[in-house]
């Protein structure tokens, strides 16, 4: 299995909480490369209005291999790396040190 770095954008399988079905949508892996098969990844998503504290649209999306404007959410998920359905880019450098932001706000670092 592949191993997925810190700043990769990956479609990720999201179980519903019910457990009663599975939506394929992305997300940013937000660990370094390690041995575990877990990854921790932030959702993304196409609502870019009514954004929470520390959410904000990515300015380079099309370069991270998204088809439209995304917005990274509040949410940090472990996710078995045999749900990472695959690799679709990388966030650039603004986006990434913008993510690094949000998440020390997120987690008071």
């Amino acid at each position: 299995m592949p191993n997925y770095s810190k700043n990769y954008v990956i479609l990720v399988q999201y179980p519903f909480s019910d457990l009663s079905a599975i939506k394929v949508r992305p997300a940013v892996v937000v660990n370094a490369a390690h041995p575990s098969q877990d990854n921790l990844i932030v959702p993304l998503t196409s609502r870019t209005t009514s954004l929470l504290a520390g959410e904000f649209v990515l300015t380079d999306w099309a370069a991270a291999g998204l088809n439209i404007p995304t917005a990274v959410k509040r949410g940090i998920y472990t996710v078995h790396q045999s749900l990472i359905v695959k690799l679709v880019g990388q966030l650039s450098s603004p986006d990434a040190e913008r993510l690094e932001e949000s998440l020390r706000e997120w987690l008071a670092l």
